[in-house]
């Protein structure tokens, strides 16, 4: 009988430090990715959004499918077949805490696997393959204008939030970047009330964390297990523009397939004060990090409404 115990003990320890040892695997895979992720913003060279990227060079000047663009409905072309985005994975929780960083040009996350060790992807759309969620990062204005980057029927709203995907067939976002089919970007609006009618506990927790990022360079740990649904509030996903395009920072890599969904989640004012409150490399406030609407260049741009309760 104490041998059965203590077998059972025993498996139950080990079973206990096969996870320990996963978990230390995943975060120590996590970590890697932050470093890859910081040493590819440092090598994308200093930029400042002083005009707003009117200054930046390269690809960035002379490119022809560049973002962000102006999303007008009269101009798109309304398809309800286009499929709807599909989602996996998105509502397993992550692996470890998010970290939140102020890498001076944004407030950035790279998102680790999930408990199960998945990457959450998405299909459909206009994407041909499976596209991993890298990170994701934040745009917004100031206390006299709005922060959005892309624009829906000449409107722009105070903060706009990007999803960013690596196509799987690519081994790094840097590969991934110089080709056409090699990223996907969601883009989520956010809007100011001063009471929004919903609260979303995701987002909020991200929110609330901001004060902490002020300073250049500096990180925080989200507290508690997020996942990637929790990101997406309540909009209604089966709505959206689709069109090709780029990176609205440098080097603008022509390597984007856009979901932009019109759909915008409210969120109290004094989140999206906080986001005014951080700081580039200079020291200077990291207001306006958005990048100026670009030409479309008569690229097609795709609408996909809604037929049906449920699409």
């Amino acid at each position: 009988m104490h041998f059965v115990i203590f077998s059972c003990q025993l498996l139950g320890f080990l079973r206990v430090f096969a996870f320990s040892q996963a978990y230390i695997q995943i975060s120590q895979e996590y970590l890697n990715d932050i470093l890859i992720d910081r040493a590819q913003d440092r090598a994308a060279g200093e930029y400042n959004y002083d005009y707003n990227g009117d200054d930046w060079t390269g690809l960035c000047q002379i490119g022809q499918s560049q973002s962000p663009i102006d999303l007008l409905y009269d101009d798109a072309i309304k398809n309800n077949t286009i499929p709807r985005i599909q989602f996996h994975h998105y509502g397993e929780s992550l692996r470890t805490p998010l970290v939140l960083m102020n890498n001076g040009h944004t407030a950035n996350m790279v998102i680790p696997p999930t408990r199960t060790g998945q990457r959450p992807f998405i299909t459909g759309g206009l994407l041909r393959g499976e596209y991993e969620v890298q990170s994701v990062h934040f745009h917004w204005g100031s206390n006299s204008s709005k922060g959005s980057e892309h624009s829906i029927n000449f409107m722009r709203y105070d903060v706009e939030m990007h999803i960013v995907h690596k196509n799987r067939r690519y081994e790094s976002m840097a590969e991934a970047s110089q080709n056409a089919d090699g990223l996907a970007v969601l883009a989520v609006m956010f809007g100011a009330q001063p009471q929004p009618f919903s609260q979303y506990y995701g987002l909020n927790k991200i929110f609330n964390q901001l004060p902490r990022i002020v300073e250049y360079n500096t990180n925080t740990t989200i507290p508690g297990q997020l996942n990637m649904a929790q990101l997406l509030g309540n909009i209604i996903v089966g709505v959206f523009y689709s069109y090709n395009g780029s990176l609205t920072t440098p080097d603008c890599a022509e390597a984007v397939t856009w979901t932009v969904f019109p759909d915008v989640i409210n969120i109290p004012e004094r989140h999206i004060m906080k986001f005014w409150q951080l700081k580039d490399s200079r020291g200077t406030p990291l207001i306006n990090n958005y990048r100026t609407i670009q030409d479309t260049n008569q690229r097609p741009v795709y609408y996909r409404g809604v037929s049906s309760l449920f699409l």
